[in-house]
């Protein structure tokens, strides 16, 4: 209760941002899941973390709405035909938005933007006349959509709508959306590439995802949701909890016994766990039975699945390491140490039966976890410390495209560039083309001065973050979890490349 009076006599949060909060703290006073003594020594060490899913799910964590059918068909709940004109369909998509549950509050997908504008460009239409009505709608979407785990995509085509989009967002530095493209060598030209990036070095936005290695993952559509999640369109993901290495692996006596013991013991524990989740949400919560986005076909409950989170693989390594002195990242021996774990980890997954998972086959799929705020001293997912990385960007990218291949619904890494590489985003695409040959999954940019960074996978503003150090009111709540990741985890000490 004396929390729950600190967020209503805060003076640094929004009126939305103690709603959030004061909900949360109601859906955490309930107890309805099903837990182990093993399991909750897990959670008590950091072992296993729920990641602030909350103790009832009453929604699925990330939901991924058919927008293209929405568009089509309109919405019989909402009252919306379907949209004739650019102005309709923008305006649509606005109040769809608003409608879009997710662990956040807020949609997460926001669809692949540029496809569906598309055919709403008439020739009639100056660059100008787009321009303006697109300017006004992402402004909307960035000033009310206050929480930058939000994505929207850009299709692997060149469209004359995600030009416009790109061109817009490097003058509007909005952190709402996150934007991805979907690039493939087949059909993505290196003109509309090299626009794409030379946009990310002026606003961190887009990353750029590999569309030929991520299409594999599902029987359908995927789209590009939160941080990096890999999800299947129609559907989403139920929840996503993960192992924390960096924490389990304090309590191992020997290499022998991590691996041997304690890893299947918490694996199995996480698994447990995520399928108590899935079961309450979908017999108990009533959400797929009461969603009008059910009812309307925009998603399907068979089309979800759980992701298994993993985070501090390198910490995890590092330690067994350390009588040897050798580091992932730096060391064969250790890094073979880490692929070891994660073919554990790989073979665990695939064979434990997941509840309600026909999207999965049966089973839950791997995902490389950012990470939170509040994880002081632990690397996401598979990445290499920050302040610890290779010299060369080369064998950086080497070392990521070993383990990338483990995560079908997403991973992904962060390099922040020089500003003189603005001058020549060809030479960035080549070092994304070689990347993406190696079997790297998702790579993202920004420049070494931009005022927006990337965090864990997503974008927060340094004024923004400089504003909430100093007690300041900021209309974003990932500003503050940001804030406190950047300084924990020393982020602008990322290795800046040339």
């Amino acid at each position: 209760m004396e929390h729950v009076l600190d967020v209503l006599t805060s003076k640094t949060l929004t009126y939305e941002q103690k709603v959030f909060s004061l909900a949360k703290e109601a859906e955490d006073s309930l107890d309805v899941l099903p837990i182990p003594a093993r399991t909750k020594e897990f959670f008590e060490t950091g072992a296993l973390n729920d990641l602030f899913e909350g103790h009832a799910p009453y929604r699925p964590r990330y939901i991924m709405p058919d927008y293209k059918k929405f568009v089509e068909q309109g919405s019989e709940f909402l009252r919306l035909d379907p949209p004739k004109t650019l102005d309709e369909l923008l305006s649509s998509l606005q109040v769809l938005y608003h409608h879009v549950p997710s662990i956040t509050g807020f949609p997460v997908y926001l669809g692949e933007l540029d496809t569906m504008i598309e055919p709403f460009l008439s020739e009639e239409m100056t660059d100008e006349e787009i321009k303006e009505k697109l300017r006004l709608f992402l402004i909307f979407l960035d000033r009310t959509i206050t929480d930058s785990f939000c994505h929207a995509n850009l299709g692997s085509k060149p469209t004359r709508a995600g030009r416009l989009i790109l061109e817009l967002e490097k003058d509007l530095q909005n952190a709402v959306p996150n934007l991805t493209l979907k690039y493939d060598p087949e059909v993505t030209t290196d003109e509309y590439a090299q626009l794409a990036i030379y946009t990310s070095l002026f606003c961190a936005n887009p990353a750029i995802c590999n569309d030929v290695l991520n299409r594999d993952a599902y029987p359908c559509e995927y789209g590009i949701s939160s941080c990096y999640n890999i999800l299947p369109i129609g559907g989403g993901a139920y929840t996503l909890s993960r192992i924390t290495l960096t924490e389990l692996v304090k309590s191992a006596e020997s290499i022998e016994h991590f691996l041997n013991v304690l890893l299947p013991e918490c694996l199995k524990a996480v698994g447990d766990y995520m399928n108590a989740r899935v079961t309450f949400l979908v017999e108990q919560s009533g959400f797929f039975e009461s969603s009008f986005l059910v009812r309307e076909g925009l998603i399907q409950r068979d089309k979800f699945v759980g992701m298994f989170g993993v985070t501090g693989l390198a910490e995890c390594v590092n330690h067994l390491m350390a009588p040897k002195g050798l580091k992932y990242g730096h060391s064969k021996e250790a890094d073979d140490l880490g692929v070891q774990i994660m073919d554990i980890i790989e073979a665990f997954v695939a064979e434990f039966p997941a509840v309600y998972s026909e999207m999965g086959d049966g089973h839950f799929k791997l995902h490389a976890q950012v990470g939170l705020d509040s994880d002081k001293g632990i690397t996401s997912g598979v990445r290499i410390p920050v302040g610890d990385e290779p010299e060369e960007l080369f064998d950086h990218l080497r070392h990521s495209a070993r383990f990338h291949h483990y995560f079908p619904t997403g991973v992904g890494d962060i390099f922040p560039f020089e500003v003189t590489a603005r001058k020549n985003p060809a030479a960035v695409l080549d070092v994304v083309k070689g990347a993406f040959e190696l079997g790297v999954k998702y790579i993202s940019f920004y420049a070494s001065d931009s005022d927006l960074v990337r965090i864990t996978g997503f974008l927060v503003k340094r004024s923004e973050m400089e504003k909430y150090r100093n007690n300041d009111v900021v209309l974003q709540n990932t500003t503050v979890l940001g804030s406190k990741n950047y300084d924990t985890n020393q982020l602008a000490k990322r290795k800046v490349r040339s």
